[in-house]
């Protein structure tokens, strides 16, 4: 079904349901939503977070570059042990430690990797040799933030908290959607998203995709994704799905 005159649909990237939070903030903002999950999120091993989490006292610090890798944890360890340090990628992630009882000590205002390395560089965080640090992540989790941490002098021990992989897609219709030229704007809520989307529709019907519709991001490293790529992405103003929803809804009614 084609879309109406000023009712162009936005697409949602992210791994959730018709009922989603990302999608909800739209809809709230009266735009239309197509959902088309690039990525899905599943349980990863749970020896290697068990382990460590059954020697958490050992650790000064833990940090968490999304709600995954919150709710992997917290599903063991529902509350925060004394004496633990908390740090957050982005303020997204940080919003539902807070929900969940935990403390954030350390929050970049920019969510991103280098942010956070930053911030434990300005804040004297790490002791070098001395301070070890748990960062459950996901099976592709880049290597910027154990690297960067690493090189500050801190003992970083990585471990799976959950599985990101391609979803999938209705390929026909995304491509149906596309030859219409009907959507008007494009989300991106993590790297895996703009290049497993890229992948699912192949690179010509990605490329027609974002030539008649925004691309906007939910923080710099997504963006980097796209760049990669050839597209300059709108970056929401903060890092969170509701700063994504609102800064797509603001793209897309400047006069509003």
């Amino acid at each position: 079904m084609s879309a109406a005159q000023g009712e162009r649909p936005v697409v949602v990237t992210r791994d959730e349901s018709c009922d989603g939070p990302l999608s909800r903030e739209l809809r709230r903002r009266g735009m239309p939503v197509l959902l088309w999950p690039a990525v899905s999120v599943t349980q990863g091993n749970p020896d290697g977070l068990r382990a460590a989490l059954e020697q958490i006292g050992a650790f000064e610090w833990v940090v968490f570059a999304s709600r995954h890798a919150v709710a992997a944890v917290l599903a063991q360890l529902a509350q925060a042990p004394a004496g633990l340090k908390v740090a957050a990628v982005g303020q997204a992630t940080a919003q539902v430690l807070r929900q969940r009882g935990w403390p954030v000590h350390l929050v970049p205002e920019e969510g991103d990797a280098a942010a956070l390395v930053a911030r434990f560089a300005a804040d004297g965080a790490v002791r070098a040799g001395k301070t070890r640090v748990l960062y459950p992540a996901s099976s592709r989790a880049l290597p910027a933030l154990a690297a960067g941490l690493r090189q500050l002098g801190a003992e970083v021990v990585q471990v799976e908290a959950y599985r990101t992989a391609g979803a999938a897609l209705d390929v026909a219709d995304c491509r149906a959607w596309i030859a219409r030229a009907e959507i008007a704007a494009v989300t991106f809520a993590s790297p895996s998203a703009v290049d497993e989307l890229a992948h699912a529709l192949g690179e010509n019907d990605f490329r027609k995709l974002l030539a008649h519709a925004a691309p906007v991001a939910i923080g710099r490293t997504t963006a980097r994704a796209l760049s990669a790529r050839g597209y300059q992405p709108v970056i929401a103003a903060t890092a969170t799905l509701a700063g994504l929803a609102a800064t797509t809804h603001r793209l897309l009614n400047p006069g509003a």
